[in-house]
């Protein structure tokens, strides 16, 4: 059997962790500098950087946590089960619908290991979360990437589709919402990809902020996970659980499509974050409401702000804002961290839309602060 301890020693070990580790080594030298390796004495800073949610975990994860501190010296093998089936019940699926991995990342890398090669590729619309894009360039998958339907920055699924057929099938990888606009692909656009893949094609949802996000305006695509389709939803707690480095994350599928991505995962996550995110699902019909309430209310101010001062940016469903500050945004978001907050690297083509993360009204308050300055210099 091929495992993903196997699996990334064929890609090489300096290449698997640069993959891995893309986010740091692909963000601006100010950013990646302290993230690694902060300085002494290092000024306070306000990390709006990494999407992270400064909410932290909630108190049952971290109280979890505590409790279970002592016995993470085993695996815990025999636990993990426990885990799948309170997934499971929590979105309404079956334990064998569920493979949980660190964070989500692991699960989409397993997606790709399965569902894609040389010949049929991994077919996504740009810009999107690159470092899955990298990783599939890395472990010489073939790579379709297509512009984001404008003004809506939303995917362009009749387009994907026609991408897929064409290569005679592989997976999409559809972000929702998508990092890094923070904009939506509709429901009915989501649907109608669905009713009509290719033969041979997988559809990946990667729905690490859909949480955030009005569920008037997007819904789960794991409903079609209830009807059996090639579908494959990834969630983490890393974003409105506020658990990043906690990393526990899961995927939703029909039985066969975990069974073909099973062998690149590795099966083995953090004791604690399985327990803190365990915790974490307790909560879930409270936490997520209230979270999702306060990161909009946030959002909003942010926006009109932006209005007031007749700054253009993409309306966002997600726990972060791209802002076009019409320069160089590698040279912007230096300015910013001399400033004491820490922003978001480039996406290309986007270079001069900034990426920033909504934080706490103080943190927000600090950016609007250090934006204004480096805006108007």
């Amino acid at each position: 059997m091929v495992t993903r301890r196997s699996f990334m020693r064929q890609l090489g070990v300096a290449g698997a962790a640069g993959v891995y580790f893309g986010e740091t080594l692909i963000a601006g030298p100010a950013q990646a500098d302290v993230r690694v390796k902060p300085p002494a004495k290092a000024p306070s800073k306000v990390w709006l950087d990494a999407n992270e949610n400064s909410a932290g975990p909630p108190a049952s994860a971290i109280e979890a946590m505590v409790q279970n501190a002592p016995h993470a010296w085993r695996y815990h093998f025999d636990e993990f089960g426990e885990f799948a089936r309170l997934i499971a019940a929590s979105e309404q699926i079956s334990p064998a619908q569920v493979l949980f991995g660190v964070g989500s990342s692991e699960v989409i890398a397993s997606a790709i290991g399965a569902f894609t090669s040389e010949s049929k590729p991994m077919i996504t619309a740009s810009p999107t979360y690159d470092i899955i894009v990298q990783l599939a360039r890395a472990m010489g998958k073939a790579v379709v990437e297509i512009p984001l339907t404008a003004p809506q920055w939303s995917y362009p699924v009749k387009l994907l589709a026609e991408e897929a057929k064409k290569a005679g099938g592989g997976m999409i990888y559809l972000c929702n919402p998508n990092n890094p606009t923070g904009s939506i692909t509709s429901v009915e656009d989501v649907r109608w990809l669905v009713g009509n893949l290719p033969p041979d094609t997988v559809l990946l949802v990667d729905e690490a902020y859909l949480e955030f996000a009005d569920p008037a305006k997007v819904e789960s695509a794991i409903k079609y996970v209830r009807e059996d389709k090639s579908v494959v939803v990834t969630r983490t707690f890393s974003k409105i659980y506020g658990m990043a480095g906690v990393r526990a994350g899961f995927g939703c599928a029909r039985p066969d499509l975990i069974s073909a991505m099973n062998p690149f995962m590795d099966n083995v996550i953090p004791y604690l974050g399985v327990r803190a995110a365990m915790a974490a699902l307790q909560e879930k019909s409270t936490l997520v409401p209230e979270r999702r309430k306060n990161n909009a209310r946030i959002r909003t101010e942010l926006c009109q702000w932006l209005e007031q001062n007749k700054v253009r940016y993409i309306p966002s469903q997600a726990n972060f804002v791209m802002i076009d500050v019409k320069r160089d945004v590698r040279e912007f978001s230096s300015a910013m961290f001399r400033e004491g907050v820490a922003v978001g690297r480039p996406f290309p083509p986007l270079n001069t839309m900034l990426r920033v993360t909504i934080g706490s009204a103080a943190d927000m308050q600090r950016f609007r602060q250090a934006f204004l300055k480096v805006y108007s210099a």
